[in-house]
């Protein structure tokens, strides 16, 4: 094999790397089949050369790996590839005015402890307090804590 095609064989390795690296998350098949080129490609340069040849080509390819993941992540590449989107909106709290502790109403799905509640004809997820409480059940607030609302059954 010659030293050309070992070296083809180590670029491809370490492209494939990089494509792991700064584009596809997790451990797939480019970064596998990078590791393996590379290694085949140093292993075949020990088999098929003298030692000082696999000795150069091994340094050789230990530098440029170290070298190009500097160069790529000093450059912020990856940060071309990512979302830069920011999300600026927030849940906004309960107006106290349209509802208040002691308003009623009913119960559209079972709350166990969190469901959906019908109060002054508007749907509000509400939580009990550990209890469980069937659908069409009565219900009445009893404290909001932020966007929280606290219910329990009407006697």
């Amino acid at each position: 094999m010659s030293i050309l095609s070992i070296i083809l064989l180590i670029l491809l390795g370490i492209i494939l790397l990089l494509v792991e690296l700064l584009i596809i998350p997790g451990i797939t098949v480019a970064g596998i089949g990078g590791f393996l080129m590379i290694a085949g490609g140093v292993f075949c340069g020990y088999y098929f050369h003298d030692t000082t040849t696999g000795n150069y080509i091994f340094l050789g390819t230990g530098v440029t790996v170290i070298l190009l993941l500097v160069l790529a992540l000093k450059l912020k590449t990856w940060q071309r590839f990512g979302l830069k989107s920011t999300i600026e909106g927030k849940v906004s709290g309960i107006d106290k005015e349209i509802i208040k502790p002691g308003d009623e109403g009913k119960t559209v799905s079972r709350l166990a402890p969190i469901g959906k509640a019908l109060i002054h004809d508007k749907l509000f997820e509400v939580r009990s307090d550990g209890i469980y409480i069937n659908s069409s059940t009565n219900i009445i607030i009893t404290r909001i804590e932020g966007n929280k609302i606290f219910v329990e059954t009407k006697n």
